[in-house]
């Protein structure tokens, strides 16, 4: 339950993250709103995987950090599929959550939650990595 809470802190960083890189792209700087949104992802993703490897998943961060690093980045890519597709699923297929889409913003993001939760534990940081 602990390593799931410090992940869902970790979660909670690399959002802030990603908020804020692409606002200051599309709103301070003018950028286009989905190349914004690579970049953003790609600094959530670099700060959620430092801090899981510090503090969430400590046994694991004694392994080889490149080949780390590519698999974190992999399964968060996972995560992040998992989460838009049960959104737009849910947006396509349900008047309520076409109506009031947080609802499917939020399904989407517990189901990419969980997704990167296992990856991250059983893959990504897991005993069999080196």
């Amino acid at each position: 339950m602990r390593q799931f809470l410090l992940f869902g802190i970790g979660g909670t960083l690399g959002f802030l993250v990603d908020a804020g890189v692409v606002s200051l792209l599309v709103n301070g700087l003018g950028q286009g709103p989905y190349v914004s949104r690579l970049v953003s992802f790609l600094c959530a993703v670099a700060t959620t995987f430092a801090f899981n490897r510090r503090y969430t998943f400590v046994a694991g961060a004694q392994r080889r950090l490149a080949g780390q690093a590519g698999r974190y980045l992999l399964a968060m890519c996972g995560g992040f599929v998992v989460n838009y597709g049960l959104y737009a699923w849910l947006v396509h297929g349900v008047d309520l959550v076409r109506a009031w889409p947080v609802i499917g913003v939020a399904a989407g993001s517990i189901a990419g939650l969980l997704v990167n939760y296992a990856s991250s534990r059983f893959w990504v940081f897991g005993s069999g990595q080196r």
